[in-house]
């Protein structure tokens, strides 16, 4: 807490709930999550290549919050926009701390890469190493360096005639300091390295990798013939890789096609370059690229550290690795499939009594894709309707649909085309899909569609029975291994209506408004969240037992950090388990003294929303697709789903209880905005998940199937 704060406090009484002090800011707690996976890198007791897995990943998101977050922060400097976050920082104030703290990290980054994890790879018969260093024959590097390299590269010379080239965004480069003898003139050379198309670490002899970029300066002479190499650096530019489709275009499709263009070409927010790069050339690359020094970063290790994933990959060494996790069928859909059956009928399984998936403890294939698969093939399903914000290559979803629309159902999809880098592929399945008569839908106006739900219209006994699913992360296969999400399986009759509601909300003209189980953004989202928390503290005041648990990705928005700081000056006990952004501050005298925040970084991603309320006997608990931010409350299209059944809540009530005991990959956040790792190592919420899936397997007491009989045909 701020030294304001602490005087106010003890002084003046509690500050008003709009004080500036009480806001961490949005950006620099980002940072702080980023931290947290850095500390993985650093932490010995994790395998070797999971350390660098976490080196990988943390590069990788720091280049998505520079593209979009920091293009952001500069586009306001250089407009000269005044504004500040509910925490007070100023734009330019914001970005020298981002550049402190980044540097910060970047130096770590590098000095965990160079001086303990290369030397621990090494003694694992994994050398990352220099031409030099790798005691591969010089006319073994030259061969393949002539025979697999040369005829990719294209040197492009900076000079008179010849001005800097352009350089495409997270593309990695040398710059190469040259002399002609013949007209005694320096000169200056781009020569990109590239690792679209070739190995990032190219594996001289087994076990041994040099750095492309390695491999290339050490044959430069090759590709200036009668020139003298006199220096080389390296370099790598990230650009403004944000933008905004107008809500008045005809055509949504070709206005994101068109914005795909032009990213390439978005204004450059940062340059990395080696850290033994010649100053002259440090100070060239700043003037052609027209970076100012706060946007220059260097780096003393190996730039684009995202490319490990290549390391991490390599064959064998089990030891250096985690125990494999292989997702597990749910209980629900066992039934069937143990009993010697081809495949379990999930219509059935989903009649009998709705039920809880938990990814990637469950198999997405036996549930989500068996969901879509067998609706697009059964005589009875009249139609299948589905939201798509980020899916895989290799997703059975998509080619599903398509197979339903090819057997005359309704095959109905609303793709984001707006899902930031995934705009892509998006298209791609858009006109795969529309080709075969599917219906494809861009969603609202000025919205993204965020809602993760799939709906299924079937024909049972001369009546219509709707199947659905509602889901807490993307219909991602791959995701789904790795980021940890729920969903419901469900044949509640006002459920299904309701989301039918919003799909035709989604494809036509209508204004949803308030429904009687679901939650939708932007219009009925926050206030009846608001008012969720507002009945706490009533229990609470008339002394019931009162307590409010909630489990997101962030929580940045202004008027839900208020209402929970109400509650707690109301003293209602309240958890938070917030994996990434975090702008409350938790244990302010006479402001948030009952709110803990725990933060959960390890095996698997983090990423569902569970907000569970309880006010005397009566409870509450939604899952769905929204964090408490502006964007997802105001921006977009969202779903929480209330969880009704007894047993599926006590479902979701074991895995916050193991969440908020972990103290293994748990950081609790304090009052000054510092988040302190946990000590202990006795408790891991993804340890005792992959238990508890496999008690399941074995035939233990099962947490997860309840019967529904308010819909029975």
């Amino acid at each position: 807490m701020s030294g304001t704060a602490r005087q106010r406090s003890a002084h003046a009484g509690p500050p008003e709930l709009g004080d500036q002090s009480l806001y961490l800011n949005r950006e620099l707690s980002w940072l702080d999550f980023n931290d947290r996976v850095l500390e993985l890198a650093e932490d010995a007791s994790e395998p070797l290549i999971e350390r660098l897995k976490f080196l990988a990943i943390h590069t990788s998101n720091l280049d998505e919050f520079f593209m979009v977050r920091v293009a952001g922060v500069h586009e306001q400097i250089e407009s000269r926009i005044a504004s500040r976050a509910p925490d007070g920082l100023a734009p330019t104030q914001l970005m020298e701390a981002i550049a402190a703290t980044v540097r910060s990290h970047c130096d770590r980054r590098a000095n965990v890469f160079r001086d303990v994890l290369l030397p621990e790879l090494a003694a694992a018969q994994i050398r990352i190493v220099s031409c030099a260093q790798s005691g591969a024959p010089p006319e073994a590097l030259a061969r393949h360096f002539l025979e697999h390299i040369f005829p990719v590269l294209t040197p492009l010379a900076i000079g008179p005639g010849r001005p800097f080239p352009y350089i495409s965004n997270l593309s990695l480069s040398l710059l190469v300091h040259l002399r002609d003898p013949a007209l005694e003139t320096e000169l200056y050379a781009r020569v990109k390295v590239p690792k679209e198309v070739l190995p990032r670490f190219v594996e001289v002899s087994s076990g041994v990798y040099v750095p492309l970029e390695d491999v290339i300066a050490h044959h430069l002479q090759a590709l200036f013939p009668g020139m003298e190499v006199i220096s080389h650096g390296l370099f790598r530019v990230t650009r403004d890789a944000d933008f905004d489709i107008s809500d008045e275009a005809d055509d949504l499709l070709a206005a994101v096609e068109d914005e795909l263009r032009r990213r390439r070409f978005g204004e450059v927010v940062r340059l990395e370059v080696s850290g033994d790069i010649e100053p002259d050339m440090r100070a060239r690359l700043s003037e052609w690229l027209d970076v100012a020094d706060n946007q220059v970063y260097d780096d003393f290790g190996l730039l684009d550290l995202g490319d490990l994933w290549q390391i991490t990959d390599v064959e064998g060494h089990p030891e250096l690795r985690q125990r494999p996790w292989l997702p597990l069928t749910p209980p629900a859909l066992r039934a069937q499939a143990d009993d010697g059956g081809e495949q379990p009928d999930i219509f059935a399984q989903m009649r009998a009594g709705d039920f809880l998936v938990h990814y990637p403890y469950h198999s997405f294939s036996a549930s989500i894709e068996r969901l879509v698969l067998q609706a697009s093939t059964d005589p009875a399903v009249l139609a299948i309707k589905m939201t798509v914000y980020r899916t895989s290559d290799d997703s059975a979803l998509v080619p599903a649909l398509i197979t339903a629309a090819e057997n005359g159902k309704q095959a109905v999809c609303m793709v984001e085309l707006k899902a930031r880098f995934d705009e892509r592929q998006n298209i791609r399945w858009s006109r795969e899909l529309e080709e075969v008569g599917a219906h494809v839908v861009h969603g609202i106006p000025g919205l993204k569609t965020h809602a993760k739900t799939i709906l299924v219209i079937r024909r049972e006994h001369n009546q219509v029975r709707h199947y659905v699913m509602i889901g807490t992360g993307n219909f991602h296969a791959k995701n789904a291994r790795l980021y940890e999400d729920f969903g419901l399986f469900s044949t509640d009759r006002a459920l299904g209506q309701e989301v039918a509601n919003l799909f035709n909300t989604l494809t036509g003209y209508a204004h949803p408004g308030r429904g009687r189980k679901v939650l939708v953004a932007p219009d009925a989202m926050r206030e009846p969240l608001i008012e969720l928390i507002e009945r706490a503290v009533q229990a609470k005041r008339a002394g019931l037992a009162a307590r409010i648990r909630m489990k997101m990705n962030s929580l940045v928005d202004e008027r839900c950090i208020q209402a929970l700081y109400r509650a707690s000056q109301a003293g209602v006990p309240i958890e938070l388990n917030v994996r990434g952004i975090c702008c409350l501050r938790p244990g302010i005298a006479h402001v948030s003294e009952t709110i803990s925040v725990v933060s959960i970084v390890g095996r698997f991603l983090e990423h569902s929303r569970i907000y569970a309320f309880d006010f005397g006997e009566e409870r509450a608990i939604y899952i769905g697709s929204a964090d408490l931010m502006p964007r997802n409350l105001d921006a977009r299209v969202e779903l929480l789903v209330p969880v009704e059944l007894a047993e599926l809540r006590a479902e979701l009530d074991d895995t916050l209880d193991r969440c908020f005991a972990d103290d293994t990959y748990a950081w609790t956040l304090d009052a000054d905005g510092r988040w302190q790792r946990r000590e202990g190592r006795t408790r891991s919420v993804h340890r005792e998940l992959m238990e508890r899936t496999q008690a399941s397997l074995a035939g233990s007491p099962v947490i997860g199937r309840a019967q529904s009989g308010a819909d029975a045909v």
